[in-house]
């Protein structure tokens, strides 16, 4: 018996664009598929031909190799999409919930790999991927499936959603494989949608992620961030108390004549020491972001999914601007942390593997958003990793997902690191933060007096 293995879900509305095989122009418009690997590693992409039966065959699939992410027999592997809602809060907080199920190590999923799956189209032309997930049971046992069915008419149902389709992959008699797509109804029962070949594909020039950077992680503008909140409403409560905050600060808030220098860097560069040494040296006002205002809901909405934590944030940056714009009329202001920060991490979380996988330099990601006030100097403070984990030992401090993700793995600490180094408009200044604090002051304060002039 050969196996049985993985299918990428599509919402049903996704079915007539792959009813036969492209030729042509319409095969750059293909639907595909990436599995992202444990540990960082390279993309697995395929795509879909046709039934194999009449004129939908396409003779030039049978040379094409079979995508190399499936488990051989007896294992078996599902998958599941949710459609492409960038800015929809229930699809969002669905994916983080079958995530936490699926990785909970509870029944069959115990001795499972779920690894994350997107959809895109090859032509680019799509504006966010689809976000799932690729199910491995090495075990191939049918109570897997019984038990995926039930989490996603149970999750669907909270969510107020259709419950995503459910995936499985057959190999055929020559070795081929084949996508079943099951409709699940919430009652009980499934309905097939389709059954199509599996083929390879490469790996797309951009990470298919990128595309939706901009829509659900890097948001360009106070609206973009405060429609995501205001659809959260009814669901988290602190949702309400952050945009009243937000609807308090004036709109597109303007520095005064004082210069506003931002301190940006990983945990453990030094930021805390520099920023009071500064302040202290130029008698200037030290700000934060997130202000102290929203501090008591980091928590609330950390443990929430990217699209809902990082527009909290964001809206972090519009009240620290409004904080920056009363403070610089009067001193200069240094900013522990601001929009470069959320950006940085945001790209380097969103986007899976290695450094290259990035957005390119001078994408539109790394701009900084229009309606945000401006600060003269942004300093970025590196220290090589050896010293950063000689400095965080022993801190002790509660830690977000994200600064334990950064200790943990090398090659995420690169991506945010990389990430910052791209900023544009305005850029960061790097600084080694390695030797003494007297030193780095010194070399701090000589940047400032260049970029600002004589305070």
């Amino acid at each position: 018996m050969l196996p049985r293995g993985l299918l990428p879900l599509l919402p049903p509305r996704s079915l007539s664009a792959m009813a036969a095989p492209p030729t042509g122009s319409s095969a750059r418009s293909r639907l595909c598929f990436a599995v992202e690997g444990a540990g960082g590693s390279d993309l697995v992409c395929f795509t879909l031909g046709g039934s194999g039966e009449g004129p939908a065959r396409d003779p030039e699939d049978d040379g094409r190799p079979r995508p190399r992410c499936f488990l051989p027999a007896p294992g078996r592997c599902y998958s599941l999409c949710l459609p492409a809602a960038a800015s929809s809060v229930p699809a969002a907080r669905l994916h983080r919930r079958l995530q936490q199920r699926l990785s909970g190590g509870q029944g069959p999923f115990g001795r499972c790999q779920v690894l994350a799956l997107l959809s895109y189209r090859a032509d680019g032309a799509q504006a966010a991927p689809e976000k799932g997930f690729l199910i491995q049971d090495p075990q191939g046992g049918p109570e897997t499936e019984r038990a995926l069915e039930e989490l996603l008419r149970a999750q669907g149902e909270l969510a107020q959603l259709p419950p995503p389709a459910l995936g499985v992959y057959e190999a055929g008699e020559r070795g081929e494989l084949w996508q079943c797509l099951w409709a699940l109804r919430r009652a009980g029962g499934r309905e097939l949608l389709r059954r199509a070949r599996v083929l390879a594909a490469e790996e797309p020039p951009l990470h298919p992620a990128v595309p939706g950077l901009s829509h659900a992680a890097v948001f360009h503008s106070l609206e973009a961030a405060r429609s995501v909140l205001k659809q959260c409403m009814s669901l988290i409560p602190e949702a309400k108390a952050v945009l009243d905050l937000v609807d308090k600060c004036p709109k597109n808030s303007k520095k005064g004549d004082f210069p506003v220098i931002v301190i940006e860097g990983l945990d453990a560069t030094g930021k805390t020491t520099v920023t009071h040494s500064v302040k202290d040296s130029l008698n200037a006002l030290l700000l934060r972001s997130p202000p102290a205002c929203i501090s008591q809901w980091r928590k609330t909405f950390d443990d929430e999914p990217t699209l809902i934590r990082r527009a909290f944030y964001a809206l972090g940056n519009y009240i620290v601007a409004s904080e920056i714009a009363k403070a610089s009329t009067e001193s200069p202001v240094i900013v522990d942390r601001f929009w470069h920060s959320t950006a940085a991490y945001a790209v380097a979380t969103e986007i899976s593997g290695k450094v290259h996988n990035l957005p390119p330099v001078h994408h539109e990601v790394y701009q900084w958003p229009e309606d945000l006030l401006k600060p003269d100097l942004v300093l970025l403070l590196t220290v090589s990793p050896e010293e950063r984990i000689r400095r965080l030992q022993g801190r002790g401090l509660e830690k977000t997902e994200e600064e334990t993700k950064l200790e943990a793995n090398s090659l995420f600490r690169q991506k945010v690191e990389e990430s910052y180094k791209r900023m544009e408009n305005p850029g960061c200044q790097e600084v080694d933060a390695s030797p003494s604090k007297e030193e780095v002051l010194r070399t701090v304060l000589h940047l400032i007096k260049k970029q600002c002039g004589s305070l």
